[in-house]
């Protein structure tokens, strides 16, 4: 490899190092102060009931003296008006997976506990918690705007209605009258992670305008569940499918707001790292208006996000909705319909592809052996190595060749001198043609690999298999290992070093300095490739134990791959073969390779830019 190609693949790695680094997404600003918590004044209360699938109603009344306060008497008077006043009471829906608190101000899904996952300090795992929750139907009755998120539903008579055995449902209504009423009625399966919502209103078509459709606006602060709470923004946002099944999101790294009108959506996702809440409309939402938003002083919760929906009205005169309340674990959403599983970011463009049907399924394959994820990690990248194994290999024979040339590359280099670097580079392509040496051989295998070296830098970091497994020292491959902590943030480095980041880098230091040994390199160039290292300790050093794992058997892999090869690969016969390939004389109808063709045309097009011009008679 010759001193501009090792330069232009050395650039290359920086800009991976720096992007790496610098692409990070920083905190976004604070853009409004938080929201003052008001349910110190509410006094809350839940009774589970034992049963797998179950709805129970518990009264959690106010003190008397909050109960006897005088209410406005114009208020009373309003469409809805006695619904402006009660007492927050709740409603648990429960099965074996999820367990869900339903409140009567507002009738809304006021909390969500996954029952088979815990936070990342051994907590029962909520989704969201509190009245910074918000959810309500916004219309216009009479001359005045109505929103349900305020109002007091009451759970229908009886409270829990049973349609069989693996599944209940309640009714949570909204009166206007006696027989005019807005209900919110709940379902629950046995097991699973769905809720169903379908909103009926009944008698309300003179009191509601334009009831053909409804606004749904759904506001939810995600609590924070795993230990690296900037890792946990970095992977939180707000994603949407419309029905062509495209699938967006909003940024992930500051405060973002976008809205929809021209494409029905199917679903929004309040998706964090490796939980999300999801709210699917079966017929699609006609419009949306979008928004996330981060709170940098907030450390329980990572951000709060919003949504402002228009659902249609149904043929059969409902508004059908479904909540998605789980895990962001990629085959399992899959199993759910509706394309769920696209909001699993595993890439852009071809390197989705990559992740998608190439490693995962692989990764799917070896975990039925075995529930060690560090062994899969090790099989997989065993697989990997093997399926590379001929680019490695002509990647090493290429560099081998080149290093064979160096003597006569340096022959020529004296003779030419440097002073002309076109010319001189026209010589060193006329010797590599002779020899029938590609210069770029040893790079372009290299570059090949590439996609699979950014692939597997998104796909780590999105696994949800890999939360909670532990490996060696490592207790959470999802996260990093941190064998130091300083207690304040270092510049570059951060608050803690990573051990596996750290052998990480040691092995690349040490397959950099056994790959300058096979390629020949010298002086400046000797050096110059540890540089890049460095820049992925500081770049690497919060990412997931589990990818720089997956890195640093890699390296050890190459080098012993290169090792093998280095015992089967004998200089001698590359030199004599080179010689040969300089005796045979050169075909006329063979046409020059087309990089190699161009590589020529551009030189000859300096060399006569560098020559003096004519001299006119």
């Amino acid at each position: 490899m010759d001193k501009n190609t090792f330069t232009g693949l050395f650039l290359i790695m920086i800009i991976m190092g720096a992007s790496f680094f610098f692409m990070r997404p920083n905190e976004a600003e604070i853009k409004k102060e938080r929201i003052k918590a008001h349910a110190d004044s509410i006094k809350r209360g839940q009774i589970k009931s034992p049963a797998i699938t179950t709805a129970k109603y518990v009264d959690t009344s106010k003190a008397k003296a909050e109960a006897n306060k005088p209410v406005d008497s114009a208020l009373l008077k309003m469409p809805f008006g006695a619904t402006t006043v009660g007492t927050q009471k709740f409603v648990t829906l429960e099965n074996k997976d999820i367990i869900v608190k339903l409140s009567t101000q507002g009738g809304k899904v006021y909390s969500v506990e996954l029952k088979d996952y815990k936070t990342f300090n051994k907590k029962p795992l909520i989704l969201f918690d509190g009245d910074k929750n918000r959810f309500g139907l916004t219309f216009t009755a009479g001359s005045n705007s109505i929103n349900t998120d305020k109002l007091y539903f009451t759970p229908t008579s009886g409270n829990l209605q049973v349609a069989d055995k693996d599944s209940s449902s309640i009714t949570m209504r909204l009166n206007y009258s006696a027989t005019q009423y807005v209900d919110y009625i709940y379902s629950l399966n046995g097991t699973g992670y769905k809720v169903g919502l379908t909103v009926k209103t009944t008698g309300l078509e003179q009191v509601i305008a334009n009831s053909n459709a409804l606004n749904v606006n759904w506001t939810a602060s995600m609590r924070r569940q795993e230990k690296d709470l900037d890792q946990e923004r970095r992977y939180t946002t707000v994603y949407y499918l419309n029905t062509d099944n495209d699938v967006d999101y909003l940024s992930e790294g500051k405060d973002d707001q976008k809205e929809i009108a021209d494409k029905k959506m199917q679903w929004v996702s309040f998706e964090a790292h490796f939980f999300s809440g999801v709210l699917i409309a079966k017929e699609g939402f006609t419009k949306s208006n979008l928004a996330v938003n981060t709170d940098v002083t907030d450390t329980t919760n990572i951000k709060q996000m919003t949504a402002g929906l228009v659902i249609p009205k149904s043929a059969d005169g409902t508004y059908p909705m479904e909540f998605y309340f789980g895990p962001n674990k990629y085959n399992f959403l899959k199993t759910q319909g509706y394309h769920l599983e696209k909001q699993v970011y595993m890439g852009w463009g071809f390197l989705a592809y990559i992740n998608k049907f190439s490693v995962l399924p692989v990764f799917n394959f070896l975990s039925k052996f075995t529930s060690n994820y560090g062994l899969i990690i090790l099989a997989l990248t065993l697989a990997l190595k093997l399926f590379l194994s001929p680019l490695t290999y002509k990647s090493y024979l290429s560099m081998a060749k080149m290093r064979v040339l160096k003597p006569e590359m340096d022959e020529i280099k004296a003779k030419v001198g440097e002073d002309n670097p076109t010319l001189l580079q026209q010589e060193y392509l006329k010797l590599y043609k002779k020899a029938g040496v590609n210069p770029l051989g040893g790079c372009l295998p290299l570059l090949i690999q590439m996609p699979i070296v950014f692939a597997f830098f998104r796909f780590f970091p999105s696994l949800f298999e890999l939360r909670g497994q532990g490996f060696l020292w490592m207790h959470d491959l999802s996260t990093y290992d941190s064998f130091i902590t300083f207690g304040t943030n270092i510049p570059f480095i951060g608050n803690h070093l990573s051990l596996m980041c750290v052998l990480m880098t040691i092995s690349t230091l040490i397959y950099t300095y056994f790959n300058n040994q096979i390629s020949g390199a010298t002086g400046q160039m000797k050096y110059i490739g540890y540089i890049t290292p460095i820049i992925f300790l500081g770049a690497l050093n919060s990412y997931p134990s589990g990818l720089n794992y997956y890195y640093f058997l890699a390296n050890m892999l190459t080098f012993l791959q290169q090792y093998i090869i280095r015992l089967m690969v004998d200089d001698k016969k590359i030199h004599a073969q080179i010689q040969e390939n300089k005796k045979k004389p050169e075909d006329p109808k063979k046409k020059t390779g087309g990089f190699q063709a161009r590589m020529e045309e551009m030189m000859r097009q300096k060399q006569q830019q560098q020559l003096p011009p004519a001299k006119k008679k």
